[in-house]
């Protein structure tokens, strides 16, 4: 994963992390991601247990917050591709777990990575009755060059959900696709489930970064 995917994907956290008290059904996806993020920026600017890596804190907020707001299956299913049909439903609920928490320990490292970047926002090409939309950033950093962050975004019966974030055209569900295929290939589904139990287990214990 290059540098810069992982170094602003807390911007991905950011821009969700206050949803749970806004009617996602009810604003556009782009103005709901331009309201939501400008109040989480200002709590990450303020909150120092964040900005000095408390993983707990991180972790629960993440959980709490940020998780609800994205469609962890699709995603999960998207990564799989050609192979999550052979999986069976167990093997599927499993992979969405582990995926999910090997997600959630990169949001959560790149939440403690906020150095006082802004955001442009992109008008948003829509139709009316669209339900599966582009939503374009870019990230102002200071001292380097900008950054685009492109979100996938789909309206789904309880509002809009992330199923994609890609970073300078690196895309966090394709980024995974290749090695996942490589593994499943060579070990099976149930191999690559090992896969990612093993990098949970050990981010866990070791504080790495997943």
């Amino acid at each position: 994963m290059k540098k810069s995917f992982c170094h602003v994907l807390f911007l991905a956290t950011a821009l969700y992390f206050a949803m749970a008290t806004a009617v996602a059904a009810e604003m556009a996806p782009d103005a709901l991601i331009k309201e939501t993020s400008q109040n989480v920026l200002e709590i990450v600017k303020k909150d120092k247990d964040i900005q000095a890596g408390n993983r707990q804190k991180i972790y629960a907020l993440v959980d709490a917050k940020v998780l609800p707001h994205f469609d962890f299956k699709r995603m999960t299913q998207l990564a799989v591709g050609k192979y999550w049909r052979q999986a069976t439903p167990a093997q599927q609920d499993s992979l969405i777990k582990e995926f999910r928490s090997l997600l959630v320990r990169t949001y959560s490292i790149s939440l403690s990575t906020y150095k006082n970047q802004t955001i442009d926002y992109k008008p948003v090409r829509m139709l009316a009755g669209d339900t599966d939309v582009t939503v374009r950033t870019m990230v102002n950093q200071p001292g380097g060059l900008p950054i685009p962050i492109d979100y996938g975004l789909q309206k789904n019966a309880d509002g809009w959900k992330v199923y994609d974030v890609v970073v300078d055209n690196i895309s966090l569900v394709t980024n995974y696709r290749g090695s996942f295929a490589s593994e499943i290939r060579q070990s099976g589904i149930d191999g690559l489930i090992k896969v990612l139990v093993d990098k949970n287990r050990v981010a866990e214990t070791s504080g790495a970064k997943g």
